[in-house]
């Protein structure tokens, strides 16, 4: 809908940017039961059952009961970084949401990780490599300060033309009305 309300020169770009739920969680996570009972208390995995219905009908099978570490997501945000840097960052979002919430893939396993960027696209073995290293580890951390700082609390977190912020899941008429401001502004 947005495409046809747009001139061609302002189509819309999506950037993923680097920011964590979880910051101070250590590198191989914690226990997701763990993580639920200490955010929600005993029984809270219940609060999911709105979500996997909502899942459900725009085709998405969330298999929330199948992840067993919350993790800490900073080799997560560097796989996206690595793939931004070889054009294929969308790809490897889809590939990283699709492990986590439907195959309850362990997120802080680099060899996981690794795994989810060739399915994304990228050589594993470069992709193995650049994991085993320190590479952007800094940008990514400064990157979620920078986040944090301009104001974002919580994902997912849209930020429309530098201008529009919307926080939270909205129906797709609340965006477009989000982008068509931002283009206003």
């Amino acid at each position: 809908m947005y495409r046809e309300q747009a001139p061609d020169e302002e189509q819309p770009a999506v950037r993923w940017l680097p920011f964590q739920l979880n910051p101070d969680l250590p590198e191989e996570g914690i226990s997701r039961k763990e993580y639920i009972e200490r955010k929600f208390g005993p029984g809270g995995s219940r609060n999911y059952s709105h979500l996997v219905s909502v899942g459900k009908e725009v085709g998405i099978d969330f298999a929330f009961d199948d992840i067993r570490v919350q993790p800490n997501t900073l080799n997560a945000h560097r796989l996206m970084l690595y793939g931004a840097k070889l054009g294929r960052e969308d790809e490897v979002a889809e590939s990283l949401f699709r492990a986590y919430f439907q195959e309850g893939a362990v997120l802080t396993d680099k060899a996981a990780l690794a795994a989810i960027g060739e399915r994304a696209g990228l050589n594993r073995a470069a992709l193995e490599a650049y994991l085993a290293s320190d590479e952007d580890r800094d940008a990514v951390l400064r990157a979620d300060i920078d986040a944090r700082q301009a104001g974002v609390n919580g994902v997912p977190f849209f930020i429309f033309n530098r201008r529009t912020a919307v926080s939270g899941a909205h129906e797709p008429e609340t965006l477009l009305n989000a982008m068509l401001e931002a283009l206003k502004a």
